[in-house]
């Protein structure tokens, strides 16, 4: 989204935004900015009411949260681009097809066209002869320009391959976290619409580790994001393919579940409870162990929530719950 406010206007918003980032401490990425900026300008009727509805609710507006907003309201504004790919690529496969059809149809002219030399009149055989002569060799270069035609569209379809191949890696990059390789929050709320959509039922599992930014203070940011990747392998281990898992916070994962119920998702959590505790942090350094991972899960199954955010904060409360009162788990309206 382009702005042009005015620069004393531009400069009482960037302000603004220099207030909120610091105020949930958010890094100044141009993403960040991006998204502030226009929640500020109140330019993006939805992502201003989603914005406000969530910090009225108190979600954790970090890095990832942000994220979600620019692919989901703001990254939307370019998917013609998108249907322009495939507007291309739907012109390339109808040129194909009509190109093979247009040289088979100039194959039989010539076929016929040799076929008619024998029956041509044998009053003047000379001149005959001359003029199927030349329609053969109208037709030979008709053929080679068919080729050559053919030889392009060749061309373009390997470069369309190569182009397909390069929005996999960007689509890639939109929805999976570098830093874990799970999914990114805003996946998780398009899958959350479209089960939504087919009425399924759906459970969230919110599993936060609460002494992350332990790690990271006393061995720093290497060792917290180490720590993350391998509670990562963990979760994709035993949710292979019962669920999507994603990282929904700096330092929370959510599973997402379709037609699962809560005492099921708890056998899953217990699970990946149970592995995460086997890892082993041990510094190459020393041979100093790091202290063993606190994690609080919550599960919560969809009664009247919308959409995938306020499922998610339903778990993310159950976790904050279960860790209150002591526990390894705590089902959301099951354990009152």
């Amino acid at each position: 989204m382009t702005f042009h406010d005015p620069m004393a206007l531009a400069q009482e918003k960037m302000t603004k935004v220099c207030h909120f980032l610091e105020l949930h401490q958010l890094p100044p990425t141009p993403l960040n900015y991006q998204v502030t900026y226009t929640y500020i300008s109140r330019s993006n009727t939805e992502l201003a009411e989603r914005l406000d509805r969530d910090l009225r609710n108190g979600v954790t507006i970090d890095n990832v949260y942000i994220e979600q907003l620019y692919f989901e309201f703001v990254y939307a504004e370019h998917q013609a681009e998108l249907a322009v790919l495939k507007e291309v690529d739907n012109v390339i496969d109808e040129l194909t097809v009509s190109t093979a059809r247009s040289q088979q149809s100039i194959t039989q002219f010539r076929r016929h066209i040799q076929n008619c030399s024998h029956a041509l009149s044998n009053q003047d055989p000379a001149k005959n002869k001359q003029l199927l002569a030349e329609f053969a060799l109208h037709t030979e270069r008709l053929l080679e320009q068919q080729q050559k035609f053919k030889a392009g569209l060749l061309k373009a379809k390997k470069t369309q391959i190569e182009q397909h191949k390069a929005l996999s890696n960007i689509r890639k990059q939109r929805l999976i976290d570098p830093h874990t390789g799970l999914y990114k929050r805003h996946y998780l709320s398009q899958r959350a619409d479209m089960w939504l959509d087919q009425n399924k039922m759906l459970c969230a599992i919110s599993i936060q580790v609460d002494n992350l930014e332990e790690f990271t203070a006393k061995y720093g940011d290497v060792i917290g994001e180490a720590v993350l990747q391998r509670i990562a392998q963990k979760i994709r281990k035993y949710v292979v393919e019962s669920g999507v898992p994603g990282r929904t916070g700096k330092q929370e994962f959510t599973i997402l579940l379709a037609d699962i119920e809560p005492e099921t998702a708890q056998i899953i959590a217990a699970k990946i409870r149970q592995g995460i505790r086997k890892l082993k942090f041990i510094s190459n350094r020393g041979n100093i162990q790091f202290p063993e991972l606190q994690l609080a899960v919550g599960i919560a199954k969809r009664q009247t929530e919308s959409d995938f955010n306020e499922l998610a904060s339903k778990a993310a409360f159950a976790a904050q719950k279960a860790q209150a009162l002591g526990r390894d788990c705590y089902i959301s309206g099951a354990n009152l």
